[in-house]
């Protein structure tokens, strides 16, 4: 799928359509956000044929296992939407304190109605913050997870540079994104799919802008390898790619070193 530009850039149906050029764009991917908020998640299981139900508990085994033993006290979601990751990891890890910030607040409120669970409520907090300025004090963190965030960032080295910040020494981060499919036979059947059908599904529901606007987001993600080297550039000597649905997907495991960069 070619790069939308000039004139083909406003969506038909007036919705937001970030462009990355654009100086406004971390304002216009608010507003993307604002606008798809109350049907974010049907249409993420709708558009991943529900695979995306099993995307985010696979992850969070995968850090289970990359992290070193020890109690997980406090945990930051970052970019939590409208709060599934930051549910996960409250039931994953009980006796956390779990936080999930996202800029989006019709996005928060979501996730603040979904929160009402009896035994993990009280364990999740919320707040408005933005990733490349997180208002927590050095090494406050366990655990820093996130979810489909990292190709909405405007500079990826930065944002995961603030992540270390708040991560203590030892700390892990977890990175959850798409990926391109590590085959390139299927990457063509994906790429048909999700450069194309999700697109128009996007359309369908009056969103053309957002969801033309993920397929040309992926292209802006750095390759597993050069995202694994600038986790480490940011002060995470030790960093793992486990791919999920044959690449689709990808968890990015990152333990902090023992000092920031």
């Amino acid at each position: 799928m070619s790069e939308i530009t000039g004139a083909e850039r406003p969506a038909r149906d007036g919705s937001p359509f970030p462009d990355r050029r654009d100086p406004v764009f971390e304002r216009d991917v608010r507003r993307m956000f604002t606008h798809i908020a109350q049907r974010y998640e049907w249409f993420d299981h709708v558009a991943s044929m529900g695979n995306d139900l099993l995307w985010r508990p696979r992850a969070l085994w995968d850090l289970d296992r990359f992290r070193a033993p020890g109690p997980v006290r406090r945990v930051l979601d970052l970019g939590c939407g409208t709060g599934e990751l930051t549910r996960l990891t409250a039931h994953r890890f009980p006796s956390a304190q779990v936080v999930g910030v996202d800029f989006t607040a019709a996005m928060l409120a979501v996730a603040q109605r979904r929160t009402g669970t009896p035994g993990t409520a009280g364990k999740i907090s919320y707040g408005r913050a933005t990733a490349m300025r997180l208002p927590f004090p050095d090494g406050t963190f366990d655990l820093a997870t996130n979810a489909f965030l990292a190709r909405n960032l405007l500079d990826l080295e930065a944002a995961l540079t603030e992540m270390r910040r708040v991560l203590r020494p030892g700390g892990v981060l977890l990175i959850l994104e798409i990926t391109e499919p590590v085959s390139p036979a299927f990457g063509s059947l994906f790429h048909a799919y999700f450069d194309h059908v999700v697109p128009w599904l996007g359309a369908a529901v009056d969103s053309a802008g957002p969801y033309r606007y993920l397929p040309e987001s992926l292209r802006r993600l750095p390759p597993r390898p050069a995202f694994l080297d600038a986790l480490r550039r940011a002060g995470f000597p030790r960093a793992e790619a486990h791919t999920q649905s044959m690449g689709i997907v990808t968890a990015f495991l990152a333990e902090a070193g023992a000092r920031a960069p």
